[in-house]
């Protein structure tokens, strides 16, 4: 707040100062009083005044500068009427306790939100629990019944188990934290199990798989990252059409982090989609050629990654394949043996 600001705020005020002297001094003048004494009478009106007016200036200024200064230095604005002392002054005072109402209404509504996102997702839950039998039914339905057409419908079955699965960690990507639990996992093993998953879908399309360099182990949640990296090889698989198709999945140890690595050479990213795979919802000319694509699986990697604090990029090119890595760090909880 500058004094300019001030005073253009107090105009109204200080013109009907001025108004009222003009009309006493001149009421003053016409009963014959001097202009010395109308000088020391406007001296005594204004003089009180605008040194009222620059001490209350400064203690708002002094006040405003400080609310400005603790917003600016918070990352959650909101915390501001928790943190700021409560002023002196009357319109201070009115500042305040609107902020904390405020505040307290917001606190409100965000917990009523969170409550309703809480049973949504345990209704979700539940739901994918309760689908879980029909599914196990149907299985062991399609095992006593080998031919042609229950093997079909074994495909299509999987195809469901994943987005269910996909479902369900959408629906606790928000609180990794609370479910993740960390312990050590060799990645020869995972990707092992995650090649196992998909062995049906490489025979079929006649993909070949190389692990000859995956070595290392890492502290992590094993459940979170057979996720991610059922999505990535699910994404390989899908997208390589020719019957000499082939993923190379190794991994290399530098001085900081272990990055594993998943290559084909498939139809590969075009240049202008390369940059938003992350984004939600982005489906990309591959998308398009496909149809069925939802856009949810590599948003979804991204932001487990981002929970678990692993790194995850993207190189493709358009015709010859695309590289994805998963980058562990070797902090305390993350190593290579």
């Amino acid at each position: 707040m500058t004094l300019k600001e001030y005073v253009k705020d107090r105009t109204v005020f200080l013109l009907t100062n001025f108004v009222l002297f003009i009309i006493v001094g001149g009421i003053m003048m016409l009963v014959g009083i001097n202009s010395q004494t109308v000088f020391l009478i406007f001296c005594i009106w204004f003089c009180p005044l605008i040194l009222y007016m620059l001490i209350e200036y400064f203690k708002q200024k002094a006040f405003y500068d400080e609310l400005t200064s603790i917003t600016e230095n918070l990352d959650q604005k909101y915390l501001l009427p928790e943190v700021m002392k409560e002023p002196e002054t009357v319109e201070g005072k009115a500042l305040y306790e609107v902020l904390r109402q405020a505040n307290k209404d917001m606190h409100e509504h965000v917990k009523s939100f969170r409550d309703r996102e809480n049973e949504y997702r345990e209704y979700i839950e539940t739901w994918i629990h309760e689908i879980k039998t029909p599914i196990a039914s149907t299985r062991l339905i399609i095992e006593n019944n080998q031919n042609d057409v229950t093997r079909n419908i074994q495909e299509e079955i999987k195809k469901i188990e994943e987005y269910i699965e996909q479902v369900l960690y959408y629906s606790r990507s928000n609180n990794v934290s609370k479910d993740y639990l960390i312990k050590e996992v060799p990645l020869v093993d995972l990707v092992r199990k995650v090649i196992k998953r998909n062995s049906r879908d490489f025979i079929s399309k006649g993909i070949s798989v190389n692990l000859e360099k995956v070595e290392g182990t890492v502290f992590s949640d094993a459940k979170w990252l057979e996720f991610i990296l059922n999505q990535l090889i699910g994404n390989a698989i899908k997208y390589i059409r020719e019957r000499n198709g082939k993923v190379n999945i190794h991994t290399v140890r530098n001085e900081h982090n272990i990055v594993l690595t998943i290559e084909d050479n498939g139809i590969g990213i075009t240049e202008k989609d390369i940059h938003r795979v992350f984004e939600k919802g982005f489906t990309g000319e591959n998308g398009r050629q496909f149809g069925k694509s939802t856009g949810i699986g590599l948003y979804l990697c991204k932001k487990l990654a981002d929970q678990l604090g692993l790194g995850l990029t993207i190189t493709s090119k358009a015709g010859e394949g695309t590289k994805v890595s998963i980058i562990f760090p070797l902090t305390n909880v993350n190593f290579m043996q």
